[in-house]
């Protein structure tokens, strides 16, 4: 740090405060070492991804230091990025942290999974953000308000007449229905048999009808396998539209051409296998992953040269995109409760740095009847998926 002209001045890798106390005239300069930040906003540092109101580690470093212990526990509820949580794991903290936001708590979870040897966390979804969000949003009075909106950031035109539903549209100067679902509702069986009725029956029938949908069922994935994708293709639609839409309005959304309407994963695990109890009353589970397809990885916000790398990795090894997955093996339908997990750069499970393990061996104590075993997965683009299979 320099001063110009009166002026101070930074360098472009670090944003260095200087302390000035006047005292009876006089100026007692602090050493500019005392408080040295990096500065996150250039391209070049690694810690950037491009959150808004992201804060340097090194800050939270220093707050986290001189306000806490190990082991203490450090929450923040506005978690944004995630850099206090961040910061809290890597010293040895325990941490709660919240987010409003669905983008921020992709953001951050997809952080964390990415601290080498970060413990075990559980992620825990209170309540509908969608649905909470449009509630709490006075743009739009009615679901079929918001649904023309979605339309037309897809590109799809409504159909026109008192009775044409609004959540119905098509692709111009093609044979492709479109059709959005509720945020107050969750994208699943029945939706899809519905579309898939409308596209055989509206206005003499259509080739082919695109479901975009706000949050979707656990089982969306068994669904899909089971329909014809010619006919039918599934999106989803931005989590984080209804702010978009509310700090930039429609037409700039329109007129940036930046709304993705990103592709629907799903996962696939093969039956898992119980050994009989031991003389402990424990038995070994095997889960064993299977299958992830993105469906539409031509949706995805990639260039030219990166998707057809993602299409060759799904041909040939489509776990590979795997980033971290984990498993509840008393799964109560509510909350997910991680036993075991393996992600990227974690050898603690085999001696790969670079891809996750395919099968885990959880002990746990046994018990009567049938148990539900849940498996969450998250993809190298952040992207959730998640199985349940009752044994």
């Amino acid at each position: 740090m320099k001063k110009v002209d009166g002026k101070i001045t930074t360098t472009d890798e670090y944003i260095t405060y200087e302390q000035e106390l006047l005292e009876t005239r006089s100026v007692i300069e602090i050493n500019d070492e005392i408080i040295k930040i990096p500065d996150i906003n250039i391209s070049s540092s690694k810690e950037r991804l491009n959150y808004a109101t992201q804060k340097p580690e090194k800050l939270l470093e220093r707050i986290i230091k001189a306000s806490s212990n190990e082991n203490s526990i450090v929450a923040d509820f506005f978690g944004g990025s995630g850099t206090t949580a961040a910061v809290a794991e890597k010293l040895g903290r325990r941490w709660i942290t919240s987010d409003l936001g669905k983008p921020a708590c992709m953001i951050m979870r997809k952080r964390l999974i990415d601290i080498p040897d970060c413990k075990p966390f559980l992620y825990h979804s209170i309540g509908d953000y969608s649905r909470e969000a449009f509630l709490s949003d006075k743009q739009f009075r009615r679901v079929s308000d918001l649904a023309r909106v979605v339309l037309g950031l897809y590109g799809a035109l409504p159909f026109d007449g008192a009775d044409a539903p609004a959540n119905l549209g098509h692709i111009r100067g093609t044979s492709t229905l479109v059709y959005v679902d509720s945020p107050n509702k969750v994208t699943n069986s029945n939706t899809i048999k519905k579309a898939l009725e409308l596209r055989e029956s509206y206005m003499g029938g259509w080739n082919k009808v695109i479901v975009l949908g706000w949050n979707f069922a656990f089982d969306i994935g068994e669904t899909i396998q089971g329909i014809n994708r010619s006919e039918c293709e599934v999106l989803v639609i931005p989590p984080d539209l209804l702010d978009m839409l509310r700090k930039k309005g429609y037409r700039d959304l329109v007129d940036s051409g930046k709304i993705t309407f990103s592709s629907l994963q799903y996962l696939t695990i093969k039956t898992p296998r119980i050994m009989p109890a031991n003389e402990e009353g424990k038995v070994k589970i095997t889960v064993e992953l299977d299958n992830y397809v993105l469906l539409s990885p031509d949706s995805l916000p990639l260039d030219d040269k990166s998707k057809a790398k993602v299409q060759q990795v799904m041909a040939e090894n489509p776990l590979d995109l795997i980033e971290y997955w984990s498993v509840d093996p008393d799964y109560d339908g509510q909350t997910f409760r991680s036993v075991w997990q393996d992600y990227r750069e974690n050898t603690a499970n085999d001696g790969d740095a670079l891809r996750v393990v395919h099968d885990a061996e959880i002990i746990t104590p046994a018990h009567t009847g049938k148990r539900k075993i849940c498996v969450k997965a998250v993809d190298v683009f952040g992207f959730e998926s998640m199985t349940v299979v009752e044994v």
